[in-house]
């Protein structure tokens, strides 16, 4: 056992910490020679592999989008640990079956809700620029352009920030935890040294990004062996990273932020090490060993807004999640949606939505170096003066403009006349969400990424793990009036939207997903359909989704299309299908959420078909 548990939190006893932990300790598994994937065994017991979407129980439940992962935090929950405990179980677990989507090398943003003291807390484990990084950081020397996006941006050295979540793990489990980091990384280990089994998204999302791991000589031999993406059926071993966690569980964080890692890891993203036969051009970085010394996860009070006698906790920036959700939320209590027809209401989201994010362009970057006015924007009479804007029979025209924050009275006035800009979208749709709730009403919903799918494809030789791409959140080119323009030591702006709905002072659902920048209008259109259209948290989560994010067009999945389309184009809104450079996939988010009922009912939900279905479970089925 690496760390025995020492801590005593949200009605966990100190000795009930240490039976969880003897609880996870890895069943002792022969290292493989290298991470491979390799034909499937006669028995995969072990292996969890069916997905249920949906599980109805008491005792604590949890949804990921791997079965693995829920696995891990289920035997954590069962064990007697609390939710903090099963979310970092989880998040270890998806950097070992989701490692193109969240692991080490990347960030996120985790919201906590103690049942005891009825507070909601948050934790930013965003990933920061290095210090050396300059404002031009995405121009081309040879050219005096900015680099072309895609493959060139994202696959480079110079799109690397400074990795949160290991630190994000160390803290939660500190401050609201039972288990020690190292026995939290226990049943991530174990799946990391006996494998997985490969399912089509895994092999998919290999093949997607099959130009840019063949760029680097570690990944190609991790994630290509013999020149090929896994096999489905196949089993896929890491040891690497198996190691890499024994080392954490055995020395700490102090094993990723010092010493020889720390080093390695600044020397790659510094001088990339590329394959021969590679074409493309890889941009060099500016990470140090100093930058990954110096990074600190914030602790911040969560943003909040109230909508319909819910209070909705969300993150506050460097995440512009919390804000934006918020502010639609506080336009459209203005309107009775559940007495409309779906699509006038529909509209209403979609309108609602477009405002919000003219504001958050204009308005949010990280508040350590940007003045970021969270009241304001989270101020009901902003809100509804906002909503004068929104015609209840039209669409705007978009861009629309944002609002002004520093003059409102929520009093109608003559339509403005200026113009909008729509924000340039530079964020990925992959990214990985989890949800978890415990016996005492603990609830942890955490996001989680290394932004683009296959981040930067770059692999940590010898220890398993993909660095992140997260500084192309940064606007491209930089201006000083923008509040997402790189700074040395910011972090860069972000749509994860983890959010935690409380009634009557208790939790009563928790949601998010990924996919980018259609992660807020992902939790708006879940929270709508929820609380507002009278659907089952199971009938929210499966609902076709649109997005608006101040653009010319609606972007729609082709469900919603085909159900809406015809309604929403009549009231002006242009209907485009869902998809991008990326993926074939014409799906927006992967979401997961519970909803805590009365009599300490749980209902875990994960998505039914999206992303390969997910996988959602409960202690005490009944």
């Amino acid at each position: 056992m690496p760390h025995l548990a020492r801590r005593v939190t949200a009605g966990v006893s100190a000795a009930s910490g240490l039976a969880v932990a003897a609880a996870l300790v890895a069943t002792p598994v022969p290292a493989q020679p290298a991470a491979q994937a390799a034909p499937a065994p006669s028995t995969t017991s072990e292996r969890p592999t069916v997905k249920d979407p949906t599980a109805v129980g008491k005792g604590g439940a949890i949804s990921t989008v791997d079965p693995e992962a829920s696995a891990a935090g289920l035997k954590v929950l069962k064990a007697g640990g609390n939710a903090v405990d099963a979310a970092v179980a989880a998040a270890a677990t998806l950097g070992v079956t989701e490692p193109y989507s969240a692991g080490i090398g990347g960030g996120g943003y985790f919201v906590y809700y103690n049942a005891k003291s009825g507070k909601v807390r948050t934790l930013d484990g965003r990933e920061t620029a290095p210090m050396k990084m300059p404002q031009d950081a995405f121009i081309d020397d040879a050219t005096g352009k900015p680099y072309t996006f895609t493959p060139d941006l994202v696959t480079s050295g110079a799109s690397v920030g400074t990795p949160g979540t290991l630190a994000t793990w160390d803290k939660a489990l500190g401050n609201w935890g039972t288990l020690s980091l190292g026995d939290a990384l226990a049943p991530a280990t174990k799946v990391a040294r006996r494998g997985f089994k490969v399912d089509e998204t895994f092999r998919q999302q290999t093949l997607d990004n099959e130009e840019r791991f063949a760029a680097f000589k570690d990944t190609k031999k991790l994630f290509l062996p013999q020149g090929d993406a896994p096999k489905i059926g196949s089993i896929f071993r890491n040891p690497e990273l198996a190691d890499t966690y024994d080392l954490i569980a055995q020395r700490g964080t102090k094993a990723f932020y010092r010493g020889t890692l720390a080093r390695l890891m600044s020397e790659v993203v510094r001088k990339p090490r590329t394959s021969k036969n590679t074409d493309l051009p890889v941009p060099a970085g500016w990470l140090t060993a100093r930058d990954l010394r110096d990074y600190k996860v914030r602790s911040q009070r969560a943003a909040k807004t109230s909508y319909r006698g819910h209070d909705v906790y969300g993150m506050a920036p460097s995440s512009s999640g919390g804000t934006t959700v918020g502010e639609a939320l506080n336009i459209l209590e203005r309107y009775d949606l559940s007495a409309m027809t779906p699509e006038q209401a529909l509209h209403h989201y979609l309108e609602a939505s477009a405002l919000a994010y003219a504001d958050r362009g204009k308005y949010l970057g990280d508040p350590a170096f940007v003045d970021v006015p969270t009241k304001r924007l989270l101020d009901d009479k902003f809100a509804a003066e906002r909503a004068c804007s929104l015609n209840p029979t039209k669409a705007a025209t978009k861009p629309v403009p944002a609002g002004d924050v520093t003059s409102y009275d929520g009093v109608c006035t003559a339509a403005s006349s200026a113009k909008g800009t729509t924000d340039a979208d530079t964020e990925n749709i992959s990214t990985t969400n989890l949800t978890v709730a415990d016996q005492w009403g603990n609830v942890v919903e955490y996001t989680l990424t290394i932004e683009q799918t296959g981040g930067s494809g770059m692999v940590v030789p010898g220890h398993g793990f993909l660095l992140n791409n997260e500084l192309t959140d940064f606007s491209t080119v930089y201006d000083a009036a923008d509040p997402n323009r790189i700074q040395p030591g910011k972090r860069p702006r972000s749509s994860m939207s983890p959010t935690i709905v409380l009634k009557d002072g208790k939790a009563f659902l928790a949601l998010g997903s990924p996919g980018g920048s259609t992660i807020i209008t992902t939790v708006l259109q879940m929270l709508v359909n929820r609380i507002d259209l009278g659907m089952t948290i199971e009938e929210a989560i499966a609902a076709p989704r649109a997005t608006q994010r101040n653009s010319a067009n609606v972007t729609a999945e082709p469900a919603f299309i085909a159900t809406y389309g015809p309604a929403l184009t009549a009231l002006g809104h242009t209907l485009v299908p869902a998809g991008d450079a990326f993926t074939s996939a014409a799906e927006i988010g992967a979401a997961t959420a519970i909803e805590l009922g009365p009599r300490n009912r749980m209902t875990a939900v994960a998505e039914p078909s999206r992303r390969g279905k997910g996988s959602a479970k409960v202690v005490d089925a009944r």
